[in-house]
């Protein structure tokens, strides 16, 4: 089993209960990645619906460290196309993550139109690999996957921010284990938060309420990614984004609310 899909294995313990492991090294700061937590209680519902994932929206209620966890899955409808259910993950008997998400295949067809096209990037190689460890510690998170950001983006940290809150780049895990929809989950979380680029505090963005859609399975290769934030005030800001596959294909769309980073 690869790397990724350890991480996020879950087990079957019950009837729409699942125990699984928030393992180490997948976290910033102590805490582990939103999108990471993400991915873990999504697999556990698209096990219990027979479906991927289409839309899920996740409330975080508190801070995880590493440790056992578990999934509690409820099936709020299942239909022909798509399959509604609920979850709750828990970590020492306290909720941590409350979602809801609808489950479908893909269904490639129809008619098509393209108002955006994808970001627009230097080559995967000339883009900005994580600092060196003389530069600093980094989020364990790191370790795990591979985020190339565009030069122009990366000032934030050597402390000169582009002013711009937009962060863009590449991604692939560090093991260039294909990313499939649950991928999905931890790649609309993994990069800095675009607000670094604002000139606010370099400190942690906790999320509040992360929604990723998911519009196609990605092609083999590096993804194509691009986060901004428009609205920064009453303490809270939002984050959107986009993720395109080697083809040219967008594939995830997601939106957030976080609290402001503090120093």
């Amino acid at each position: 089993m690869s790397l990724f899909a350890d991480a996020t294995a879950v087990r079957p313990i019950g009837e729409g209960r699942f125990a699984a492991v928030v393992h180490e090294g997948w976290d910033i700061g102590g805490n582990a990645n939103g999108g990471y937590l993400l991915a873990i209680a999504t697999r556990a519902m698209a096990d219990v619906v027979g479906r991927p994932p289409l839309t899920i929206t996740a409330h975080y209620l508190r801070p995880a460290p590493a440790g056992a966890c578990e999934i509690d899955v409820s099936i709020v409808r299942s239909g022909r196309r798509l399959a509604t259910a609920t979850a709750t993950l828990s970590m020492d008997g306290k909720p941590t993550l409350r979602l809801l998400g609808s489950f479908a295949e893909q269904t490639p067809g129809g008619p098509r139109a393209r108002m955006n096209d994808p970001v627009d990037l230097p080559a995967y190689e000339d883009c900005v690999a994580a600092p060196a460890p003389t530069e600093g510690p980094l989020p364990a998170l790191m370790e795990k996957i591979d985020v190339r950001l565009r030069p122009s983006d990366g000032g934030f940290r050597s402390g000169n921010p582009s002013g711009r809150a937009e962060i863009s780049g590449w991604f692939a895990l560090a093991d260039d284990e294909p990313i499939d929809a649950i991928g999905l989950m931890l790649v609309a979380d993994a990069f800095p938060p675009p607000v670094f680029n604002s000139g606010l505090p370099v400190a942690w963005v906790p999320t509040v309420e992360l929604t990723v859609h998911v519009r196609g399975v990605p092609a083999p290769g590096p993804l194509r990614c691009s986060f901004r934030s428009r609205f920064i005030h009453d303490g809270l800001l939002d984050e959107e984004g986009e993720v395109w596959d080697s083809a040219g294909e967008l594939v995830c769309q997601s939106r957030q609310l976080a609290l402001m980073p503090r120093a």
